[in-house]
């Protein structure tokens, strides 16, 4: 890095936001630039290993504390994502105010040691408090990174770099299934929390003194204007009166339905359907979604920018048209009762799940002005998680009981069917609806 690039004020961003040309930042360099991408995404890698860990060691932990489906659900989803939402909007206010950067890695830190505190359960009350503490720490990492990319990466690359931020996502159930699945089987799923929440605490540090915090609208070369903060209810009903991302908010709930209502259970359908060991299950998970997630993901954002360049609604149409092919790999691998033809399938699964993301996010933004994103990121996590997250593990698990109850053969793949193809039909409605009025949308804001 350049020594003057060391130079930026920590105050910059209560400052009036001058040109890309007079201030001195480090984001001048695409070197730099790249790193606080990588780094970012690290972070988020560590967000969703912490998350996901509980995914691969829930079945001993059934075991063990004698919970039943619908309490896991609560324990993968719910708990976790209504403390999540409620601390998202509070936290995002903050990030389009203060530091970011710092933000972040306060955030990181309380996530990473509520994840240990999770090996230490001895019930389901002492658990589920666990997992809202790394709800509330989860909250503070993703509006102010996507705040912080959107700055520092000019709108037509946005997309891609939201897109790379998003193989986090990807990464982290890569390590979570394969780590955690491995520790767990050498020496418990205790340890397994343990050895996992530790290194975030590392992490937190070379976030806070690596990264620099970015000049807002410094992509744009924004020059001075109106930076005054608005109150959180003028945001909320700017997108509220915004028809696109009514749907655009419907449409990414139902894909983090799928992500969550149906791959969340995945490796309890094989461990209770098939004869696979936990480490099998775990290793082929990791591959599977660690891989097909990540590469899904990158793939959504260049198709989006790629083809968003000639025509908004591309940011849309391509994640409609992604979504509509999950329908016949759910059927097949729910219905073929074979383990490889299930497992293998779970690749292309992840890869369309994981294409809506970036896109997503990189139009929603391009609904507001550069003091509302942070909160714009909140709010749409705000209801991407209470459906998906929140009551995507829930319903499914709450129906296989259910299932299990009437004599069902395979209940919990009965329940993930249902749901799985219910859930990406609906999404594929809402992308079009909201392609419909994008155009119109985005100009009313530049008027």
């Amino acid at each position: 890095m350049k020594p003057e690039a060391t130079q930026q004020a920590e105050s910059v961003q209560n400052e009036p936001i001058s040109t890309s040309t007079t201030v001195n930042t480090p984001y001048t360099s695409k070197r730099y630039r790249i790193y606080v991408l990588l780094v970012l995404t690290i972070v988020y890698a560590f967000n969703f290993i912490d998350r996901q860990l509980l995914v691969i060691l829930q079945e001993p932990i059934k075991a063990e504390l004698d919970l039943s489906d619908t309490q896991l659900g609560l324990l993968t989803g719910f708990a976790f994502a209504l403390f999540y939402v409620i601390c998202g909007i509070p936290i995002a206010r903050w990030a389009d105010r203060g530091v970011r950067r710092n933000i972040i890695a306060w955030a990181l830190t309380v996530w990473s040691v509520m994840t240990a505190i999770s090996g230490l359960a001895t019930n389901f009350t002492y658990l589920l408090l666990a997992r809202v503490g790394v709800g509330v720490g989860e909250a503070g990492g993703s509006p102010p990174a996507h705040s912080m990319l959107s700055d520092i990466f000019k709108p037509k690359n946005r997309a891609l770099a939201l897109s790379v931020y998003s193989i986090g996502i990807y990464i982290g159930i890569l390590f979570g299934f394969a780590l955690g699945s491995r520790i767990a089987e050498a020496f418990g799923w205790r340890m397994a929390f343990f050895i996992v929440g530790a290194p975030g605490i590392l992490l937190a540090i070379v976030m806070r003194l690596t990264v620099r915090e970015p000049v807002r609208g410094w992509a744009e070369g924004a020059e001075k204007k109106d930076l005054s903060t608005p109150p959180i209810t003028d945001v909320i009903k700017l997108l509220w009166s915004r028809v696109s991302f009514r749907h655009i908010a419907l449409a990414a709930s139902l894909q983090a339905f799928l992500i969550y209502g149906i791959g969340n259970w995945f490796p309890s359908y094989f461990l209770r359907n098939f004869d696979l060991s936990l480490g099998t299950v775990g290793a082929w998970m990791a591959l599977t979604s660690g891989f097909g997630g990540a590469f899904g993901s990158f793939f959504g954002g260049w198709m989006a920018d790629r083809f968003g360049a000639r025509d908004i609604r591309w940011y849309l149409w391509i994640p409609a048209i992604l979504t509509f092919m999950i329908v016949p790999v759910l059927i097949i691998a729910l219905t073929s009762g074979s383990a490889q033809t299930a497992l293998l399938l779970t690749a292309p699964f992840n890869f369309l799940t994981a294409a809506y993301l970036g896109s997503v996010i990189a139009v929603s933004h391009s609904l507001v002005n550069i003091r509302m994103r942070a909160l714009t990121s909140a709010v749409l996590f705000f209801i991407l998680n209470l459906i998906g997250l929140g009551l995507g593990p829930l319903i499914v698990g709450a129906l296989s009981d259910q299932f299990l109850s009437a004599g069902f053969k395979t209940p919990l793949g009965t329940a993930m069917l249902i749901c799985g193809v219910i859930g990406a039909l609906w999404a594929c409605l809402h992308y079009v609806l909201a392609a419909r009025t994008i155009r119109e949308d985005i100009a009313r804001l530049e008027r």
